[in-house]
């Protein structure tokens, strides 16, 4: 399975902006783009002006950093939401937004996304009592998502439910009993990331 091997500061960097791709340590002073808030490389420091299309570009490669997926997958995302009926772009961040890792990470399993694809491939999660270790799996409204019983008794999950993140409406939780579950589409109003879509469909519109 492919991923993104690399340095996460670097692409917050690459991006001018911090996409919280470290979770705690994102809101330290140890984080990279703090200390250097100009991108990587020799003429990092170096302004310069954008075109259109590299305006474009870097919208869509901070919706891809963000959500931990490869150019490959990125791109058949967006083939299928452009098959989708409604708004290319807001079916694209829905998508992206019902992978399984980014649920697990909306409810609060995992200070990061890159954490909670790695426990969603570890096999610490049910998807309507089945275990589910494929990170990218798309969940489903009703779908019922829990903690495997042998992952309860961790510290690391006692954690994750003693300390409940806010949910976003779409996705209703009962910590106490490590379970969530999709109550309904994500709209575009509910999915707080820092993307305009539109130049993505503008991009690939081409």
């Amino acid at each position: 399975m492919a991923r993104y091997t690399g340095a996460s500061c670097r692409l917050c960097r690459r991006e001018g902006m911090k996409l919280f791709l470290k979770g705690d340590r994102c809101y330290t002073d140890k984080c990279a783009f703090v200390r250097r808030s100009y991108a990587p490389g020799q003429h990092g420091a170096s302004k310069k002006k954008l075109s259109n299309y590299g305006v474009q570009l870097r919208e869509k490669q901070k919706a891809k950093r963000i959500y931990g997926v490869l150019e490959g997958q990125f791109r058949t995302y967006y083939e299928k939401a452009e098959r989708m009926r409604g708004i290319t772009g807001e079916n694209l961040l829905k998508l992206l937004e019902m992978r399984l890792d980014n649920v697990m990470f909306r409810l609060g399993y995992g200070a990061s996304r890159t954490e909670a694809r790695q426990l969603v491939t570890h096999g610490h999660f049910l998807v309507n009592g089945k275990k589910v270790d494929i990170p990218s799996y798309k969940v489903s409204v009703n779908d019922v998502l829990a903690v495997c019983e042998s992952s309860k008794a961790t510290e690391k999950f006692k954690t994750f439910a003693e300390n409940p993140k806010p949910l976003p409406k779409w996705i209703s939780a009962n910590p106490e009993n490590f379970e969530g579950k999709i109550v309904a589409e994500p709209a575009r109003e509910d999915i707080e990331v820092p993307v305009n879509e539109t130049l993505i469909v503008e991009l690939y519109s081409k």
